[in-house]
């Protein structure tokens, strides 16, 4: 696998010419992805990923079924038995048939960079997030960490592995490997805040279309407050659940105090039976 190292910075890198903070991102719009999987080829192609062989569930015609250490790019596909609202599919029995490109969403709030031991996940100075196998041990919380499910440990390194959004192409400053190949645009690579209005206006125009259940899946901070927006984010045509996405994810870090709270109120709990029970005892005698 090619995986080269990032630079590090603890902040974002500035542009040269506007001197803003870089962040950069995917917008995946899933109404306009038609499966083809391109993108998941392209991926393995430049990253130097060993093929996962062919299988299916009986579920669906997916023959890569999921995000793992070695399938960085992922082309869900979704059969349902209901139409998208206006589309005419002159199948008789109402049909559609949905596909999302998912990958790492490099999370603005990372659960996998934020409690990962020995320091190899890390925010590179384009606001992705980096897995430096080299520093990697395999101990496998930041598989755990994730609430998505994306970071996966390689079955025979142990290490653990996921989408860099093609760090090595951001330095020479060209498109990641899936944005690049995808057909029909449905991967737009770009500057984060361009994505958003671009996302934005592609909502509202599938409403103004009538295609009411479209909405957008992490584009905004406030859309998941658990992970605080995503960096690579969607629009879809149905729920999140759908699309096997969580309806609110959490980064673990983000439930800490939840966590304290909840083991003092258990603590108090405690506390007030064994006092009850010794003040029963004494009475007793």
């Amino acid at each position: 696998m090619s995986n080269p190292t990032p630079t590090l910075h603890t902040t974002t890198a500035n542009d040269p010419v506007t001197g803003a903070a870089r962040q950069v991102g995917f917008f995946t719009d899933t109404s306009v992805c038609i499966g083809c999987k391109a993108c998941e080829v392209a991926c393995k192609q430049w990253n130097q990923l060993p093929d996962d062989g062919f299988s299916l569930t009986a579920k669906s015609f997916d023959n890569t079924i999921d995000l793992s250490a070695t399938t960085w790019r992922h082309v869900g596909f979704i059969e349902r038995d209901e139409p998208v609202s206006g589309q005419e599919t002159n199948l008789g029995d109402p049909f559609s048939w949905l596909f999302i490109a998912d990958s790492c969403k490099h999370c603005e709030d990372a659960g996998c960079l934020d409690n990962c031991p020995t320091g190899a996940l890390v925010r590179t100075e384009y606001d992705t997030v980096y897995v430096q196998p080299d520093i990697c041990n395999g101990c496998g919380t930041c598989v755990v960490s994730c609430p998505f499910g994306v970071i996966d440990k390689h079955p025979t390194d142990g290490r653990a592995w996921k989408c860099t959004m093609c760090y090595d192409r951001l330095k020479d400053d060209e498109t990641p490997a899936c944005a690049q190949a995808c057909p029909t645009e449905a991967i737009a690579f770009g500057e984060l805040s361009e994505l958003r209005e671009r996302a934005d206006v592609r909502l509202a125009e599938l409403h103004d279309r009538g295609v009411s259940e479209a909405r957008l899946y992490g584009a905004h901070d406030d859309d998941l407050p658990g992970t605080r927006g995503l960096h690579a984010f969607y629009l879809l045509l149905d729920s999140p659940d759908v699309y096997s996405l969580p309806t609110n994810p959490v980064a673990p870090q983000n439930t800490v105090n939840e966590g304290w709270r909840s083991m003092a109120g258990a603590l108090g709990a405690m506390a007030v039976g064994v006092g009850v029970a010794m003040l029963s005892g004494k009475w007793a005698r």
